[in-house]
Protein backbone atom coordinates (compact mmCIF):
# COMPACT_ATOMS: atom_id res chain seq x y z
CA UNK A 1 0.00 0.00 0.00
CA UNK A 2 1.22 3.42 -0.79
CA UNK A 3 0.59 6.71 0.99
CA UNK A 4 -2.05 7.84 -1.48
CA UNK A 5 -4.36 4.92 -0.58
CA UNK A 6 -4.73 6.32 2.96
CA UNK A 7 -5.95 9.71 1.76
CA UNK A 8 -9.58 8.60 1.13
CA UNK A 9 -9.64 6.98 4.58
CA UNK A 10 -8.30 10.14 6.22
CA UNK A 11 -10.80 12.31 4.37
CA UNK A 12 -13.64 9.94 5.30
CA UNK A 13 -12.59 9.91 8.96
CA UNK A 14 -12.35 13.70 8.99
CA UNK A 15 -15.82 14.03 7.44
CA UNK A 16 -17.25 11.82 10.19
CA UNK A 17 -15.12 12.91 13.17
CA UNK A 18 -15.06 16.69 12.75
CA UNK A 19 -18.85 17.15 12.96
CA UNK A 20 -19.01 14.65 15.83
CA UNK A 21 -16.34 16.58 17.74
CA UNK A 22 -18.11 19.88 17.00
CA UNK A 23 -21.43 18.47 18.29
CA UNK A 24 -19.68 17.17 21.41
CA UNK A 25 -18.10 20.57 22.08
CA UNK A 26 -21.43 22.39 21.60
CA UNK A 27 -23.28 19.91 23.80
CA UNK A 28 -20.71 20.19 26.59
CA UNK A 29 -20.77 24.00 26.47
CA UNK A 30 -24.58 23.99 26.75
CA UNK A 31 -24.38 21.64 29.74
CA UNK A 32 -21.74 23.85 31.37
CA UNK A 33 -23.89 26.96 30.90
CA UNK A 34 -26.94 25.17 32.29
CA UNK A 35 -24.89 24.15 35.34
CA UNK A 36 -23.68 27.75 35.80
CA UNK A 37 -27.33 28.80 35.89
CA UNK A 38 -28.11 26.20 38.57
CA UNK A 39 -25.15 27.35 40.63
CA UNK A 40 -26.14 31.00 40.26
CA UNK A 41 -29.71 30.16 41.26
CA UNK A 42 -28.48 28.45 44.42
CA UNK A 43 -26.72 31.72 45.34
CA UNK A 44 -29.96 33.63 44.89
CA UNK A 45 -31.88 31.01 46.84
CA UNK A 46 -29.46 31.27 49.77
CA UNK A 47 -29.91 35.04 49.95
CA UNK A 48 -33.68 34.79 49.59
CA UNK A 49 -33.79 32.38 52.52
CA UNK A 50 -31.73 34.85 54.54
CA UNK A 51 -34.29 37.53 53.71
CA UNK A 52 -37.14 35.18 54.72
CA UNK A 53 -35.47 34.78 58.11
CA UNK A 54 -35.10 38.55 58.58
CA UNK A 55 -38.71 39.40 57.76
CA UNK A 56 -40.36 37.97 60.91
CA UNK A 57 -37.85 39.82 63.10
CA UNK A 58 -38.55 43.05 61.24
CA UNK A 59 -42.31 42.52 61.63
CA UNK A 60 -41.88 41.89 65.36
CA UNK A 61 -39.86 45.08 65.76
CA UNK A 62 -42.52 47.11 63.98
CA UNK A 63 -45.38 45.35 65.79
CA UNK A 64 -44.30 46.73 69.16
CA UNK A 65 -44.48 50.32 67.90
CA UNK A 66 -47.25 50.12 65.34
CA UNK A 67 -49.79 47.65 66.67
CA UNK A 68 -52.62 49.29 64.74
CA UNK A 69 -50.80 48.59 61.43
CA UNK A 70 -52.05 45.02 61.65
CA UNK A 71 -53.11 44.82 57.99
CA UNK A 72 -49.65 45.86 56.78
CA UNK A 73 -47.92 43.40 59.09
CA UNK A 74 -50.21 40.56 58.03
CA UNK A 75 -49.67 41.30 54.34
CA UNK A 76 -45.90 41.05 54.83
CA UNK A 77 -46.31 37.71 56.59
CA UNK A 78 -48.61 36.43 53.80
CA UNK A 79 -46.13 37.53 51.15
CA UNK A 80 -43.33 35.78 53.00
CA UNK A 81 -45.43 32.60 53.19
CA UNK A 82 -46.08 32.69 49.42
CA UNK A 83 -42.33 33.06 48.86
CA UNK A 84 -41.62 30.09 51.07
CA UNK A 85 -44.22 28.06 49.15
CA UNK A 86 -42.73 28.92 45.75
CA UNK A 87 -39.16 28.52 46.98
CA UNK A 88 -37.59 25.41 45.55
CA UNK A 89 -39.91 25.15 42.55
CA UNK A 90 -36.74 25.43 40.52
CA UNK A 91 -37.82 28.10 38.07
CA UNK A 92 -36.92 31.75 38.42
CA UNK A 93 -40.03 32.63 36.43
CA UNK A 94 -42.28 30.74 38.85
CA UNK A 95 -40.71 32.34 41.90
CA UNK A 96 -40.36 35.92 40.63
CA UNK A 97 -44.01 37.06 41.10
CA UNK A 98 -44.04 36.03 44.78
CA UNK A 99 -40.65 37.69 45.32
CA UNK A 100 -41.86 40.86 43.61
CA UNK A 101 -44.89 40.93 45.93
CA UNK A 102 -42.60 40.37 48.94
CA UNK A 103 -40.46 43.33 47.89
CA UNK A 104 -43.55 45.54 47.56
CA UNK A 105 -44.84 44.51 50.99
CA UNK A 106 -41.51 45.07 52.73
CA UNK A 107 -41.19 48.46 51.04
CA UNK A 108 -44.71 49.31 52.26
CA UNK A 109 -43.83 48.17 55.79
CA UNK A 110 -40.70 50.31 55.88
CA UNK A 111 -42.61 53.28 54.48
CA UNK A 112 -45.20 52.94 57.24
CA UNK A 113 -42.40 52.70 59.82
CA UNK A 114 -41.35 56.22 58.79
CA UNK A 115 -44.39 57.54 60.69
CA UNK A 116 -43.02 56.25 64.01
CA UNK A 117 -40.04 58.32 65.23
CA UNK A 118 -39.41 56.01 68.20
CA UNK A 119 -39.27 53.00 65.89
CA UNK A 120 -36.89 54.74 63.49
CA UNK A 121 -34.55 55.36 66.44
CA UNK A 122 -34.80 51.79 67.80
CA UNK A 123 -31.37 50.14 67.48
CA UNK A 124 -32.85 46.67 66.90
CA UNK A 125 -35.03 48.00 64.06
CA UNK A 126 -32.10 49.91 62.54
CA UNK A 127 -29.89 46.81 62.70
CA UNK A 128 -32.61 44.74 61.02
CA UNK A 129 -32.91 47.38 58.30
CA UNK A 130 -29.14 47.32 57.75
CA UNK A 131 -29.19 43.53 57.50
CA UNK A 132 -32.06 43.72 55.05
CA UNK A 133 -30.20 46.25 52.90
CA UNK A 134 -27.10 44.03 52.87
CA UNK A 135 -29.21 41.01 51.98
CA UNK A 136 -31.01 42.92 49.21
CA UNK A 137 -27.64 44.01 47.79
CA UNK A 138 -26.47 40.40 47.80
CA UNK A 139 -29.69 39.24 46.14
CA UNK A 140 -29.27 41.85 43.42
CA UNK A 141 -25.64 40.87 42.82
CA UNK A 142 -26.59 37.19 42.65
CA UNK A 143 -29.52 38.07 40.36
CA UNK A 144 -27.22 39.92 37.95
CA UNK A 145 -24.84 36.95 37.88
CA UNK A 146 -27.75 34.54 37.33
CA UNK A 147 -29.27 36.66 34.56
CA UNK A 148 -25.87 36.94 32.87
CA UNK A 149 -25.61 33.17 32.80
CA UNK A 150 -29.18 32.88 31.50
CA UNK A 151 -28.34 35.38 28.74
CA UNK A 152 -25.26 33.40 27.67
CA UNK A 153 -27.20 30.13 27.73
CA UNK A 154 -30.11 31.59 25.76
CA UNK A 155 -27.71 33.05 23.20
CA UNK A 156 -26.07 29.67 22.76
CA UNK A 157 -29.47 27.95 22.43
CA UNK A 158 -30.78 30.49 19.91
CA UNK A 159 -27.74 31.28 17.76
CA UNK A 160 -27.04 29.22 14.68
CA UNK A 161 -25.46 26.66 14.42
CA UNK A 162 -25.38 25.78 18.15
CA UNK A 163 -29.18 26.07 18.18
CA UNK A 164 -29.28 22.85 16.16
CA UNK A 165 -27.54 20.97 18.95
CA UNK A 166 -29.78 22.62 21.56
CA UNK A 167 -32.90 21.50 19.68
CA UNK A 168 -31.69 17.97 19.04
CA UNK A 169 -30.82 17.46 22.72
CA UNK A 170 -33.91 19.34 24.01
CA UNK A 171 -32.19 22.11 25.93
CA UNK A 172 -35.04 24.17 27.37
CA UNK A 173 -34.91 27.96 27.64
CA UNK A 174 -34.33 29.45 31.09
CA UNK A 175 -36.15 32.49 32.43
CA UNK A 176 -34.59 35.64 33.79
CA UNK A 177 -35.12 36.53 37.45
CA UNK A 178 -36.32 40.12 37.63
CA UNK A 179 -37.20 41.37 41.10
CA UNK A 180 -36.86 44.87 42.47
CA UNK A 181 -35.05 45.24 45.79
CA UNK A 182 -37.25 45.86 48.84
CA UNK A 183 -34.74 48.29 50.33
CA UNK A 184 -32.14 50.31 48.47
CA UNK A 185 -30.33 52.14 51.24
CA UNK A 186 -30.09 52.28 55.00
CA UNK A 187 -32.31 55.05 56.35
CA UNK A 188 -30.64 57.65 58.56
CA UNK A 189 -31.61 57.54 62.22
CA UNK A 190 -32.99 60.80 63.56
CA UNK A 191 -32.80 61.39 67.30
Amino acid sequence: MNDSSFIPWIIGAAIILLPAVWILIQYNSLVALRNHIKEAWSNIDTELKRRYELIPNLVQAVKGYAAHEKEVLESVIRARQRCLETSGLGSAGQQAPAEQEMSRQVTNLLARAEAYPDLKADQNFLQLQRELVITEDRIQAARRFFNGNVRDYRNKCEQFPSSLVAKVFSFQPEEYFDVDPAVREVPKARF
